[in-house]
């Protein structure tokens, strides 16, 4: 049964935040990520970035630190509306649109917003295929200028509910996730949707290669030792650089 009631629906978004956050209040999270610092979380400096995820790392972005200046783009179905009611209770700006539908006016939207805010986009989402980049992205910053940050996120112990093509990452209580994200990736200017495929080969290679790197952090096939840049459960007000 939907819900199509708006203000049931908000109330339902408000726990649906507030549970994800004493979960992630539990957990010791480990971010580690190249020179841009750990955006979207805390302030670091005036650049804006467009991160980039697979859809069941969606969790873990949002609730991994608090996050600032930033907005994302949900799904038009009508699901979306428990997300974007969660994300704006939770101080980011959502854009609703996907490759389904509204996907026109959603890159209006974020062409506009990537001026002054990070913009995270589920590339893989809604409707998959599961782990693999779509265009919107990579056309979106090659007409902003901005650079695209690939995330990874996993965890040690996590429950992983089965969707209709993708698992979303629930991190189990008192575990250790683990947010990966290295240098950014930029686009030229100017480029037409035609003209895309190198870097999506590039950003599609990257996108794999810092998944792989954060499973074998969680499956303990990787050491966790010393990176650029790792923060204990990131609050905006103690994040420092590493040396």
């Amino acid at each position: 049964m939907k819900l199509r009631n708006r203000y049931l629906i908000r109330f339902c978004a408000w726990i649906m935040a507030g549970v994800f956050r004493l979960l992630f209040a539990t957990l010791r999270i480990r971010i580690r990520c190249g020179s841009q610092g750990p955006v979207p979380y805390g302030d670091w400096g005036d650049e804006r970035y467009l991160m980039c995820m697979w859809h069941d790392a969606i969790a873990g972005t949002i609730f991994g630190g608090r996050v600032k200046d930033t907005a994302t783009l949900v799904s038009r179905h009508a699901d979306g509306s428990y997300v974007a009611d969660a994300v704006e209770m939770l101080g980011m700006t959502p854009i609703r649109g996907s490759s389904g539908g509204g996907g026109a006016a959603a890159i209006r939207q974020m062409m506009e917003a990537a001026k002054d805010l990070h913009i995270c986009i589920a590339t893989d989402g809604p409707r998959g295929p599961r782990h693999q980049v779509k265009d919107g992205i990579l056309f979106l910053a090659s007409v902003t200028g901005r650079g695209i940050v690939p995330v990874a996120f996993a965890a040690k112990r996590a429950w992983k509910p089965k969707g209709k093509w993708t698992d979303l990452i629930i991190p189990l209580p008192f575990t250790t996730v683990w947010l990966l994200a290295p240098e950014p990736i930029y686009v030229p200017p100017g480029l037409s949707r035609d003209q895309l495929g190198p870097y999506w080969e590039q950003l599609q290679q990257a996108m794999e290669s810092i998944y792989a790197k954060a499973e074998a952090y969680a499956s303990g096939q990787l050491d966790d030792t010393n990176e650029p840049l790792i923060i204990n459960n990131p609050e905006p007000t103690s994040v420092a650089r590493a040396a």
